[in-house]
């Protein structure tokens, strides 16, 4: 079962066996797990009539409306919990939380259920956000802390992924083989612990007595890849995102142009939305001929409709015009979509750029990518945003082989960047990110030369193609992925979950996608603890941050001045 049907499996579970009018009350997390697995209309189906945050300040009494609470089981929430038992504003209460419950927190809710008003209490074990069949996201977006080991949050950072993937798992009814990147502490660091929790502290609730093979927790850094977030994506699903932005399958174009209300906000998602589940993989082009047909399609429709001249003609407009109005907002949204993100892609010259990215991916040839990307830096009409993007790039792939061309490009970017520091250089890799170092990669990629490339802007491969081929070939090196305990892998697993510890990207997702598509008999998911875009990210945690991704010996390049008008230069306002 893939996990958005987990997900509306659980959640439907808290609401059909509970009759009357009901109020769901979320936090900020759980409220991102529901709305990419339910609709507002399906909601309303099971009578829920109102839904609130639990750290709502309203006091207004319903003591006729029944509380169905979905948390997760933090601290913050056990203690809003307690008080809103104390002093209740609604019916029947029935908690239900996304994670393993601590006896001591349920001891605490029991005291303060002064007015014996909980029903029931319930683990449900969908704490990720299901943002498609193979691919799912915690929703931590400061991915940056993972880097920083003295950071005060860096303890709550772990403790986090270690509960999303122990609920990934839960809810699959399956405990894993455990796998991590050697090179990464972190990733050693989140292994281990899910290996203790799992095999140790949880070891009753993990025994699922199953005599398949045991599924394989695969557990990478995203500094192993991290070339993949910073190429200009061509996809359908990737390209919204790196471009527009999505947050839960939502698409939010309210700071992007003047558009109705109904169509500030644009949902995506490939479970309710059949012209994107076809197409979310599709390239720009092939996308742009199969809108035109739906457009084509809705004329026909249209003009059917107009034919009207009988009773039974009008009975027939009528018994369909749900399914019209729906395709008349489908055909909507997605040439909005569409429109924005082609105005985006001639203004920023996205094409010029990518041919670019695509040539230091994935061609060799120092000389040539160092005039092609001076000649970019000293275009005007070329983005602060890609000019950083092709820099970083350049130096990921040559800091070795040309740290001076490297520093001079660094220089043409000094007026726009304010420093950078060590994070994800070739030793921070275990993997042939380039194709370039093993002899089986360099005659792969000299096939695939060989044979042409389909499209020049979409020739890169994300490093998570070559990880899952080398599982399903039973070709992942125990020295650079070591198991974690005494444990074994009996067999190829039928099920791997990859989590990306930094973040995941819609190519990754991609990638997954069509090799479960292939039916190789064995199946992967996903995960990580958000989902990466190079555009969105310099938006949340800002320039400083996204420099981490390079590995130089340099500490800082700018001026140190906290003051200084550079640190903001390159910020997405």
């Amino acid at each position: 079962m893939v996990l958005v049907a987990l997900v509306k499996e659980y959640v439907g579970k808290m609401l059909q066996d509970i009759s009357g009018m009901k109020v769901l009350i979320l936090d900020s997390q759980t409220v991102s797990i529901v709305s990419v697995a339910f609709t507002q209309s399906e909601l309303l189906q099971k009578q829920v009539f109102l839904v609130e945050f639990v750290d709502s300040s309203l006091k207004e009494s319903m003591s006729h409306m029944k509380a169905v609470y979905f948390l997760r089981p933090t601290p913050e929430n056990i203690q809003y919990l307690r008080k809103q038992l104390v002093n209740p504003r609604f019916g029947d209460h029935h908690l239900f939380f996304s994670n393993i419950l601590a006896t001591s927190n349920l001891q605490t809710l029991a005291a303060s259920d002064e007015h014996e008003i909980v029903q029931q209490v319930q683990e449900f074990y969908a704490d990720f956000v299901s943002l498609d069949p193979y691919h799912f996201s915690l929703n931590w977006a400061p991915g940056h802390i993972y880097m920083l080991m003295d950071h005060p949050s860096y303890q709550h950072f772990c403790r986090r992924v270690v509960d999303g993937i122990a609920a990934v798992f839960l809810s699959l009814k399956r405990r894993p083989v455990i796998r991590y990147q050697r090179t990464s502490d972190i990733a050693k660091i989140i292994a281990t612990e899910a290996s203790k929790l799992m095999y140790d502290q949880e070891r009753g609730l993990f025994d699922f007595r199953r005599s398949e093979i045991s599924p394989l927790l695969l557990i990478i850094d995203r500094r192993e890849d991290p070339v993949t977030p910073l190429l200009t994506q061509w996809t359908y699903q990737a390209m919204v995102h790196e471009l527009i932005g999505i947050q839960d399958n939502k698409v939010d174009l309210k700071n992007i142009g003047n558009f109705a209300k109904d169509q500030q906000e644009l949902v995506l998602s490939s479970e309710q939305d059949a012209f994107f589940k076809a197409n979310m993989y599709e390239n720009f082009g092939d996308l742009g001929m199969n809108i035109k047909q739906m457009v084509d399609d809705f004329q026909h429709v249209t003009k059917s409709n107009q034919n009207i001249q009988t009773i039974e003609d009008m009975a027939r407009f009528v018994d369909s015009y749900p399914e019209y109005r729906k395709m008349q907002g489908n055909v909507s949204k997605h040439v909005t979509m569409v429109t924005e993100m082609s105005k985006l892609v001639d203004k920023r010259k996205l094409m010029l750029v990518s041919q670019t990215e695509q040539d230091l991916a994935c061609n060799a040839g120092q000389a040539t990518a160092f005039e092609a990307v001076t000649n970019l830096l000293n275009n005007e009409q070329i983005s602060d945003m890609d000019c950083l993007r092709l820099t970083m790039l350049y130096a990921l792939r040559y800091e070795k082989d040309s740290p001076v061309q490297v520093m001079q490009l660094v220089n043409k970017l000094a007026s726009r960047s304010a420093k950078y520091k060590p994070g994800a250089g070739a030793d921070k890799r275990t993997g042939d990110l380039y194709g370039n170092r093993d002899l089986l990669n360099i005659a792969r990629n000299m096939a695939r030369g060989l044979k042409g490339i389909e499209n020049v802007y979409t020739q890169h491969q994300p490093l998570l193609a070559q990880t899952m081929e080398s599982i399903i070939k039973g070709r992942l090196k125990d020295v650079d992925y070591p198991i974690v305990g005494n444990h074994f892998q009996q067999g190829r697993p039928q099920d791997v979950i990859i989590f990306i510890v930094g973040g995941t990207t819609y190519e990754e997702a991609r990638a997954v996608a069509l090799q479960n598509a292939t039916n190789s008999g064995v199946r992967f998911i996903l995960g990580g603890n958000t989902n990466c875009g190079f555009i969105v990210r310099m938006w949340r945690i800002g320039i400083e941050m996204i420099l981490t991704l390079f590995d130089y010996n340099w500490r800082y390049f700018g001026s140190t001045d906290t003051n200084n008008p550079l640190k903001s230069t390159l910020l997405v306002h």
